[in-house]
């Protein structure tokens, strides 16, 4: 089957440009993807250089050979920078016409253009650097989970082999000086899979921008804004999920809750761009002091939530303790204003072969926070479900566990093991107010 040489190289210039408007159409929706317009724009200038290609004879050679090339591999150079923008760097100008002016100094070398192998090996060695150079970049950001990312990939690497295989078949079978340019074995062959590249490239890369949109918005939906961790939801769901691995693997697990002292206090003393920055303080403190496999939430208001899997009780508590004296030393001064806000903590931890879910760890922690906030605040506790002690941590240091009978107050100890519900706290001279099991984790009110 012969094809067509002035059709195909219709269809190929109305594709392209089609493809380009779609393109530049999909970035203007969603502009935060600036690669798409570079992309599009891409399309349309190789829209353009084909159209250029096509009307050899009828237009000078000046414009018909050297621009239109040039105009070609500044296409590819914008495919190449859209690729760049798309993973996070920068824009590099030699990079985006490095090609097209070397194509056109050796344009203007002499005896460049007197054989027509020349031509169409430099150009054949243009466009592979370009389209290896774009796999590359993609394949730097594989880190990002997009789908499309691997199929545009290898179809990146397919079309840059064809066109180094172009350098000996143009050697192998040379166009003579007097044939058309049109004529060559291997000419129908390029424009076909060009046209097929052109429009499977738009598609893959219209498929990648539409991932990541939709990874922004389920990210956006799973992150608390303010502070940039994981909000309520996203944690407790990381948390039943690592609960559940953790069947096939054992290891001791930990979980600590936060909530900031007095922090409505903060606000109406200093408003809520400062009660703001407070919350988001203590985010970046915990972060830094957590490690990579720890899990971290907002869990509403001022209340703050972490999960350490394989931390044994001591570990989570010194990790609790480093996190509740770098925020107290950290804020003591804010814009001038001394705000010296603290944090509660309640750390509640279970043994290996101990099974638990997510509800009864927070349960206990919450607990332990609670007794804590009854003890003074800026302190943590310590609850131990399985054994007959709690551990208490007095305020700036924490100590080993003691025995049940050196405990200061047996009380506490029911309360922070949850073997009894926590106590109103009322003032000596009245008489206690009915217990009232408070919600577990509460967003605020503990002050």
């Amino acid at each position: 089957m012969e094809l067509d040489v002035k059709t195909m190289f219709v269809v190929t210039i109305s594709v392209t440009a089609i493809l380009g408007m779609l393109l530049i159409l999909s970035w203007y929706q969603h502009r935060k993807i600036e690669a798409l317009a570079w992309w599009g724009c891409a399309h349309l200038v190789a829209s353009l250089a084909v159209w250029m290609i096509g009307a050899r004879g009828s237009i000078a050679p000046f414009w018909s050979i050297e621009i239109s090339n040039a105009l070609l591999f500044i296409a590819a150079g914008m495919t190449w920078t859209g690729a760049r923008l798309f993973d996070g760097n920068r824009v590099s100008l030699i990079g985006l016409i490095g090609g097209a002016l070397a194509w056109i100094l050796a344009a203007q070398s002499a005896g460049f253009m007197t054989t027509p192998s020349g031509p169409v090996i430099f150009s054949s060695m243009i466009i592979s650097v370009y389209t290896f150079a774009t796999a590359m970049e993609f394949w730097r950001g594989r880190q990002e989970s997009l789908l499309s990312r691997l199929p545009l990939i290898v179809m990146l690497s397919m079309h840059g082999v064809l066109y180094l295989v172009r350098i000996p078949l143009t050697l192998l079978m040379p166009v003579g000086e007097n044939e058309p340019f049109f004529s060559s074995a291997w000419f129908g062959v390029i424009g076909l899979e060009s046209l097929l590249y052109m429009i499977a490239t738009a598609f893959i890369l219209l498929a990648m921008a539409k991932e990541r949109t939709e990874l922004e918005h389920k990210a956006a939906a799973m992150i608390d804004p303010l502070t940039g961790v994981a909000n309520r939801r996203a944690f407790l769901d990381a948390a039943l999920r690592r609960l559940k691995q953790r069947t096939r693997d054992p290891q001791p697990v930990a979980a600590l809750l936060f909530d900031l002292d007095r922090f409505k206090a903060i606000n109406d003393q200093f408003g809520h761009p400062v009660g703001d920055r407070v919350l988001r303080m203590f985010s970046d403190i915990a972060v830094s002091e957590l490690r990579s496999t720890d899990l971290l939430g907002r869990l509403g208001g001022e209340e703050f939530g972490a999960v350490l899997f394989g931390a044994e009780v001591g570990s989570a508590a010194a990790t609790a303790e480093r996190i509740r004296r770098a925020f107290a030393e950290s804020n003591a001064t804010l814009d001038g204003y001394h705000i010296g806000a603290t944090v509660s903590v309640g750390v509640a931890q279970v043994p290996s072969e101990q099974p638990v879910d997510v509800e009864t760890l927070l349960t206990r922690a919450d607990e332990a926070l609670y007794v804590a906030k009854a003890r003074g605040r800026n302190r943590i506790e310590i609850a131990d479900a399985y054994s007959e002690s709690a551990r208490v941590a007095p305020r700036g240091e924490w100590t080993p566990a003691k025995p049940a009978a050196a405990a200061a107050d047996p009380r506490l100890v029911a309360i922070s093991m949850g073997l009894m519900p926590s106590p109103t706290v009322v003032p000596d001279h009245k008489p206690a107010a009915q217990t009232i099991r408070r919600p577990v984790l509460a967003s605020g009110g503990r002050g």
